[in-house]
């Protein structure tokens, strides 16, 4: 394979893996998963919480304000909340 094969099949493969992260956001966001609270592991979080801004980013365990998606339906299952924890009063 020479150099410029080489470049177009990296190019391909870049346009693939993007589309295939839309689907699954799509997939996310049509309504087969829903925001699980309380059940992402550490560092696979979905997205930002109070404590941090990123998906990722959470410190430990099954935090009750870091959520991931879940199939619908398997949530409470799991021992999760669909709902965010209440805020603290200060």
């Amino acid at each position: 394979m020479n150099k410029r094969q080489a470049l177009i099949a990296a190019a391909l493969a870049s346009v693939c893996a993007a589309q295939a992260s839309a689907a699954g956001q799509m997939d996310a966001q049509s309504g087969a998963e829903e925001k699980c609270y309380g059940v992402a592991k550490a560092g696979q979080n979905d997205c930002g919480s109070a404590t941090h801004g990123c998906a990722g980013l959470a410190k430990s365990d099954n935090e009750p304000g870091d959520w991931k998606f879940v199939p619908k339906g398997t949530c409470e299952k799991a021992g999760g909340k669909l709902t965010p924890p209440k805020k603290k009063d200060k």
